[in-house]
């Protein structure tokens, strides 16, 4: 336990983030997996819907510095393709 006063400052700060993007990641991965389960299913127009979703969320993760930008762009194509190929 840090016993200075701007470090105990910092500690509360970074668990406040930690817990902010710990639900941003989760709502990612819901995202992400709605979008592949639409896909499965066969339905075209709303696995496109889910999948443009996913996109923005993966897109605004990246701007808020939670995910890299070259993650975020990765993460995105391999979706992509992903929900493609299964609609075949």
């Amino acid at each position: 336990m840090a016993n200075i006063k701007s470090q105990i400052k910092r500690n509360r700060q970074n668990e406040k983030r930690r817990v902010a993007n710990k639900s941003v990641r989760s709502e990612l991965k819901t995202s992400i997996k709605s979008a592949v389960s639409a896909a499965e299913a066969g339905d075209s127009a709303v696995a496109k819907d889910a999948l443009r979703l996913a996109q923005i969320r993966i897109d605004k993760a990246a701007s808020s510095g939670i995910l890299k930008k070259e993650t975020a762009a990765r993460r995105k194509s391999q979706l992509t393709k992903q929900v493609n190929s299964l609609l075949g």
